[in-house]
Formats: C-alpha cells, structure tokens, sequence
C-alpha cells in the first residue's frame, strides 16, 4: 500500500488543525500528549508533527511528502516547494495573520527609515533583514526566543505576528509598517508532487480541507413554502446557485434548501417567516466543495 507522509504543525496550529481534520471527515488524535506521531482513520496516511517554523525545510528535504505551514515560514526559510493550496484557519480567527513593526507609543518612530542603526528583535529574522535591505536601512536584526512584545522598550522595535493587535495594544504598542501578510498553507516536496499517487492523494486532501474551511460558518436552511409564495421566498433567499426546491406529499407546497452564512440566517429567519415559510430549521455543515 502506498503511503502518503504528511507534517502536521506543533504548537498554535495544533489545536485548530486537528479540528479541521475532524470536519473534513478524518478522526486524528494523538496518543498520550507527548507524542509527536498522531494516529489518524486514514491507512494511506502517516501523521508526524514538526514545529510550523521548521515544516517547510522538511517537506522540501522530503522527510515528508506534504505538509501545513505559514507562508511566513516557506518565505523565512526560502523553501522550494510547491504551494498546493492556501487555508486561512487559525487558532483565533479566520483571519490572515500580519507580521509587523511596532514601537513603543511614545517612540519617535514613524516610518521603518527612522530605525536606521537600530536594533530590532523577532523570530523571523530572514524575512525582517530582507525588509530593511530592501529599504537600505541599516538595522541590526536579532531573533527573540518569545515575549517579543517585552523587548520593544529595551531595543528600537520588534517584529510580530498578531491576528487582533490586542497583544501589542496590551504592550503599549502601535503599528509602524506592515512587513507582509501570511496564512497557512498546504505544501508538497517536489519528488512527492512527481509522483502521480502522490499528487492526486494531496489534491483529494487539499479538497477535503478546503471544503471544512468553507462549511466552517455556514449552514445548511430547509423550509416548507406554499408554492404561490414561493417566489417571495426564493427572492429573499441569498445563495450562490440558486436553491433546491423539492416538491412535497401536499402539491401546494414544496421544501426549500439552501446554505448560507450562519450570521445571515438568523436575520433572514423572521423575514422568510414573514413571506410565507414554515418549518423553518439550520443544521451546521461540515464541509462545503464549490
């Protein structure tokens, strides 16, 4: 039987991933909380876990076939790769994650030309000197083993991840300049993506996931409607395509499916009510294919 290996993120992502996994229909859960290899439902599939910083170096070393990582990480490490998909998930929000730099608010600092001979503390210490040579501004760049935040008192600025900003609001900060946007992606190693097994296999899974991400918050709606409001109904009803009508036992009504947001639901519940639906009701997906 073939095998596909696949790196799955320690750390923040942790939590969030095996979530998604779930949602895509696969059960992964890890044996005693210091294994580093999850068992997952999957025989075509091996699970080990490596730091989202380091996956990148891995799948390109093919010590794995696939993997989940932040755009942050392939571009700090400067990783040949292939990109198969992006999945915007995270542990907070559904949100791209910015890297940026920040200063204390009562610094001086407007603009990243302003820390020219500075110092300046982060994790992504590639990606940073880039920044700046790219500006020709002379900083020195240090990497920060964490509570980055703490160190922008003592040195010029940092640079951070932050998803709401309300770490470095609680850290007195504010926002110079945005270094670059990232979000997590599915990768491949190119020996891994050659292979025809291989690649259809990391598509199938690409899908799968892509699909629990859209489905993530929307819901399903099913509702019966007398066939002469049907068309009131149907013009309140947002949806991509247009909505399943069904006929029922009672030749005068038909049922009603569609999926949508599940923020817009409960504001079109009363007016769907008010045009004529009844037995209206939600039920939460778990994934969506376009």
């Amino acid at each position: 039987m073939q095998i596909l290996k696949l790196g799955i993120p320690k750390g923040s992502l942790q939590d969030s991933t095996f979530d998604l996994f779930k949602r895509a229909g696969f059960d992964v859960y890890l044996s005693s909380s210091r294994s580093y290899h999850p068992n997952i439902d999957d025989k075509e599939l091996s699970c080990v876990m490596f730091r989202a910083q380091e996956m990148s170096r891995y799948v390109e070393q093919n010590i794995v076939d696939v993997g989940i990582t932040g755009y942050d990480w392939i571009k700090e490490n400067q990783s040949d790769v292939v990109e198969i998909c992006e999945m915007v998930y995270s542990k907070v929000s559904a949100k791209p994650s910015r890297w940026v730099l920040a200063v204390p608010k009562d610094s001086k600092v407007t603009k990243p030309e302003d820390l020219q001979g500075g110092h300046v503390a982060t994790e992504l210490v590639g990606v940073t000197k880039r920044f700046f040579a790219e500006r020709n501004v002379d900083v020195h760049v240090e990497f920060s083993w964490g509570a980055t935040e703490v160190k922008a008192k003592f040195l010029s600025g940092i640079v951070d991840i932050t998803e709401t900003g309300s770490s470095l609001e609680a850290n007195n900060l504010r926002i110079v300049a945005d270094i670059m946007v990232t979000t997590p992606r599915l990768i491949a190693s190119k020996e891994a993506w050659a292979d025809p097994w291989k690649r259809a296999k990391a598509e199938s899974l690409a899908m799968l996931l892509r699909g629990a991400i859209e489905g993530r918050n929307k819901v399903g709606m099913k509702m019966n409607v007398g066939r002469k409001d049907l068309e009131a109904v149907i013009k309140i009803l947002p949806a991509e395509k247009s909505p399943t009508v069904s006929a029922l036992a009672d030749a005068d009504y038909v049922a009603v499916e569609v999926i949508m947001e599940e923020r817009a639901a409960r504001n079109l519940i009363p007016c769907l009510r008010r045009a004529g639906a009844s037995g209206i009701f939600t039920y939460p997906l778990n994934t969506v294919i376009p």
